[in-house]
């Protein structure tokens, strides 16, 4: 998606979400920017500061997640509780601050990895109990965690038009699973047209 078209949708997104919310809270719960905006979105990342976050990490972003971050400069919390997605100054790699829960999930899982066959399916078919736990290890963290649930993208699945593979995680002390899309384009498309995939 370019640039305009990741404004309408998230226009469109924020307004089914604020309705979905507003079903079971508040105005008043709502964040005092979203009660008077309507809207989820920020200001988009200018090129000078998407090259600095690039440089930083020493990555280059997968292009839908470029357009995204010009568009919006991450997703506003649609009250004071709950996920966010980040901004280019707040994107960190996930290992360093979670490194012993991702050697849990390693040892937990190293005696029954994917085979590819399981691993590159996508869609309702995908086996996402576990998914491949090493990558987490160079997995870029691109939202805060909330009730378990964070988003990440895994620069050691790139296709040929340079997209990452996109997950949406949820995970217990019992158990990870991540729902897998083969892009960050893909992984947000379902999300916006699903507004209560966030609760």
């Amino acid at each position: 998606m370019k640039k305009t078209h990741w404004e309408n949708r998230i226009r469109e997104w924020s307004q089914k979400r604020i309705e979905i919310f507003l079903e079971y809270y508040y105005e008043e719960d709502l964040s005092p920017e979203i009660r008077k905006s309507g809207y989820l979105g920020y200001p988009g990342a200018t090129e000078e500061e998407i090259v600095a976050t690039e440089a930083r990490l020493n990555v280059t972003f997968p292009p839908s997640y470029r357009e995204f971050l010009k568009a919006s400069n991450g997703l506003r919390s649609i009250s004071e509780y709950g996920l966010e997605f980040c901004g280019t100054e707040d994107i960190v790699w996930y290992a360093p601050d979670h490194q012993d829960w991702v050697d849990e999930l390693m040892e937990t899982w190293s005696e029954s990895p994917l085979t590819d066959e399981e691993y590159f399916v996508y869609g309702d078919e995908q086996y996402d109990v576990i998914s491949r736990p090493e990558y987490l290890q160079t997995a870029l963290e691109i939202s805060s965690e909330d009730m378990g649930m964070i988003f990440l993208l895994n620069p050691q699945i790139v296709a040929i038009d340079g997209e990452w593979e996109a997950w949406f995680c949820s995970f217990s002390t019992a158990s990870f699973g991540a729902q897998r899309y083969r892009s960050f384009g893909e992984m947000m498309e379902k999300i916006l047209n699903d507004p209560e995939i966030l609760g």
